[in-house]
């Protein structure tokens, strides 16, 4: 089969359109056809080299729809045909964290494309209880667009920061596949959304999904604006994704009592926090990190009755993903983009 794969680590240019054998599955496992998939900065991370032991060549790509190819002998609830996603977020269903809506937290989870061979290539395999059921509501780029970006932005949103009806919430990189998710998940969950972006252009698609309130963090202040914006409250909830380049404008748009939480760095890990000001001020700085199948679930059903949509910025054929992630890098694009074989 065809894929974009690296052999070494390094940047966009490590990557080559290879000849590599079509994934071979077990019993328990199904071959997908791969129809799109979506990229994530994960992707950039794990090509420049994150440490973690990874199969070489490596195929990235961590949301993959497609159809299905083959099953295995043991698979009864999939045929060939049937349009599927794979789900990012894998680990044994049995482990009691799962039990608890916490799969992230087992010692064997991983994502596909991470720690396993990704979707960037004409085939890729899953076991059969990592598929989920697809309609043709939505192409197979957009539903490529959603399942990672939507249930780790579901997690901070719901499960770790306990969004509430009329809470202020200011979504960090609006534009970020993950941001158009928080966004999304945030009004639907009727807060107040302020849309954190670099560009005017950005912000009004933000708009278009629903964000009350605009800021361009290159021309304003953006602490000083949510806190003259909410009448001195400031917000209940920062969604955040970027990092060290925004902490410290982030956390100044909290109000008491507020929490903030973060599932990314792209700008880099390490900040700083006086410890003074959040004990005083009771606030609370949560991580999150992917989520459970069962949020993932929800998120399809609110995308599959339209409650939510997945945002595509731009497909590219996948001989040409060196310069769908160059894209990536220069923070061009507002939601996912993707690649199709």
């Amino acid at each position: 089969m065809k894929a974009m794969a690296f052999a070494k680590h390094g940047g966009p240019e490590v990557l080559e359109w290879m000849d590599l054998p079509t994934p071979t599955i077990d019993d328990d496992e199904v071959l997908v056809r791969v129809k799109a998939c979506a990229l994530n900065h994960l992707d950039l991370w794990v090509r420049n080299g994150l440490g973690v032991k990874i199969p070489m060549p490596h195929i990235g790509g961590c949301e993959t729809a497609g159809e299905v190819a083959e099953v295995g002998k043991r698979v009864t609830n999939w045929k060939v045909g049937q349009r599927v996603l794979i789900s990012p977020g894998q680990c044994d269903p049995s482990n009691e964290w799962c039990a608890w809506g916490l799969d992230q937290c087992a010692s064997d989870y991983h994502i596909q494309g991470n720690q396993t061979q990704g979707g960037f290539a004409e085939y890729a395999k899953a076991k059969a209880s990592d598929l989920l059921s697809i309609s043709d509501a939505w192409s197979f780029a957009e539903w490529a667009a959603m399942p990672l970006t939507f249930v780790t932005a579901w997690n901070m949103l719901h499960r770790r920061a306990g969004i509430k009806p009329n809470d202020v919430v200011v979504v960090w990189g609006a534009s970020s596949g993950v941001g158009v998710a928080g966004t999304q998940i945030a009004k639907l969950a009727g807060a107040r959304v302020f849309a954190i972006a670099g560009s005017d252009d950005k912000l009004a698609k933000a708009a278009a999904l629903g964000a009350d309130e605009l800021l361009n963090y290159n021309s304003q202040d953006v602490g000083k604006e949510v806190k003259a914006r909410t009448g001195g409250r400031g917000a209940d909830i920062v969604f955040e994704h970027v990092g060290a380049a925004v902490w410290q404008q982030a956390t100044r748009c909290l109000g008491r009592n507020g929490r903030l939480v973060t599932c990314g760095a792209t700008t880099g890990p390490k900040v700083e926090i006086d410890l003074r000001y959040f004990f005083t001020q009771q606030h609370a700085v949560l991580g999150a990190y992917m989520g459970s199948r069962s949020d993932l679930l929800q998120c399809l059903k609110l995308i599959e009755r339209r409650l939510m949509r997945p945002v595509v910025d731009s497909v590219f054929p996948l001989e040409k993903l060196r310069e769908a992630q160059e894209r990536m890098e220069r923070r061009e694009m507002f939601g996912k983009i993707v690649v199709t074989p």
